[in-house]
């Protein structure tokens, strides 16, 4: 498959759509809870009711669209982020206007977000699918990387777009509507122009599957958990950010919905921050992975302290950078590792295992993070620090982190320039 046909360009744009939506949500959904009255914790527990369904039902879809097609299948998923966002539009606008009472108009929200965890991982488990069907093995890597860095673009594409959304008529609701109007549009063009004509593939061989228990290997036990680690210091940072800036905000009289855009901004600020790291250092440092995870720990440590030490609006915004520089070296240094660890035929298992933390991350971290912020703004930050900090030494601890992979004489574990950066995970993880 040509990267640069329209059929590609229609993969991208399914991806792209689905994770600037997904951070656009995250981004207002901290000044809609504050404008219901509720609880934080309660207003980050939407998301991780969609996380658990996004987990649950990845399986599921991934066997239907072998059966069902790809093509079905994708347009499925767009169907179901259609109705989540623009149901959970019309109930925040219920709420808001005051047709419904908060807490009603907040159960239909999170009903809202339940489809989309329900039907959102069709889409890009499908893409996926059609992109490794029409790929040569020497072109799948460079296809695949460049399908997920859509994601990667959507996080910043959704944050920087969602203020300008926000419009006299429909308030805050307002960048739900636009994104699912934007998802219509890919639904048909999807529909209009995507070739089908599907590849059959053969079912997964369940009794010889490399998979089962992988999680317990040795080899990539440590990997695991150092990449649980910091992919909950990421969704804990995420999930408060916006709660944060609203109140650094109110100190100088601004209210909630008045502290959209300045979210925006911390938000394009972390997203870029990603970006830097994976399409600039790491290619030209030419780091390793046993490195990168050493960076990626540490950064996030020190960016964690940051927001602790610094208040004001700046120092969240240059708190939250750091930390997702952080994440932007820790991803692919634990998700490398792990991969040169194990033998060709565990490939796709161990891919499967680490893009699982993304979701995963997502279930309690956020709703932990939330309370604790809740009890103490600090809070989430120190519980950061320390879980970095413990991130940290087993970098240096544990002998398969501490030596890493073999390193062969020709194999280079270096991402080249034509390798688009792993994307940062949205409130569903990077899938």
């Amino acid at each position: 498959m040509n990267l640069k046909s329209p059929t590609f360009m229609l993969l991208f744009a399914v991806s792209l759509i689905a994770a600037a939506g997904n951070m656009a949500l995250q981004s207002v959904l901290p000044a809609l809870g504050r404008a219901f009255e509720l609880s934080d914790t309660l207003v980050a527990g939407a998301f991780a009711i969609s996380a658990l369904m996004w987990t649950l039902t990845s399986p599921v879809w991934a066997r239907l669209s072998d059966r069902l097609g790809r093509k079905r299948v994708i347009l499925i998923g767009l169907g179901g982020f259609i109705l989540s966002m623009s149901g959970f539009g019309l109930a925040a606008t219920a709420g808001l206007e005051g047709w419904l009472l908060a807490v009603v108009a907040f159960s239909l929200m999170v009903v809202a977000r339940t489809v989309y965890g329900l039907f959102g991982s069709a889409a890009p488990i499908a893409s996926q699918a059609y992109v490794a069907d029409r790929t040569s093995p020497a072109e799948r890597t460079q296809a695949m990387s460049w399908l997920a860095s859509a994601q990667g673009l959507g996080t910043v594409v959704g944050p920087a777009l969602a203020p300008f959304f926000v419009l006299p008529l429909v308030g805050l609701a307002g960048p739900l509507y636009a994104f699912a109007a934007m998802g219509a549009v890919v639904l048909w063009a999807v529909w209009r122009y995507l070739p089908s004509g599907d590849v059959v593939r053969q079912p997964t061989d369940r009794l010889r599957d490399p998979g089962r228990g992988l999680w317990r290997d040795p080899r990539i036990k440590d990997y695991l958990l150092y990449g649980l680690a910091l992919m909950a210091v990421q969704a804990i940072n995420i999930s408060v950010l916006g709660f944060h800036v609203i109140d650094e905000l109110a100190v100088e009289g601004l209210a909630p919905s008045q502290a959209q855009p300045f979210i925006g901004v911390a938000m394009l600020a972390g997203a870029a921050a990603t970006l830097m790291v994976q399409w600039g250092l790491i290619p030209m440092l030419k780091m390793q992975p046993r490195d990168l995870m050493r960076w990626g720990a540490g950064l996030a440590l020190v960016g964690n302290a940051m927001s602790i030490a610094s208040p004001g609006f700046f120092g969240v915004v240059v708190g939250y950078a750091v930390v997702s520089m952080g994440v932007g070296f820790a991803r692919p240094g634990f998700t490398a590792g792990s991969s040169l660890s194990v033998g060709s035929h565990e490939q796709g298992a161990v891919a499967g295992l680490m893009m699982s933390l993304a979701g995963i991350s997502f279930l309690a971290p956020p709703i932990i993070g939330v309370g604790l912020y809740e009890l103490m703004e600090p809070a989430p930050f120190v519980f950061n620090v320390i879980l970095g900090l413990l991130a940290l030494i087993g970098c240096f601890l544990s002998p398969v982190l501490r030596i890493g992979p073999e390193d062969l004489p020709d194999r280079d574990e270096t991402p080249g320039p034509d390798t688009a950066p792993a994307s940062q995970p949205g409130p569903e993880g990077n899938r």
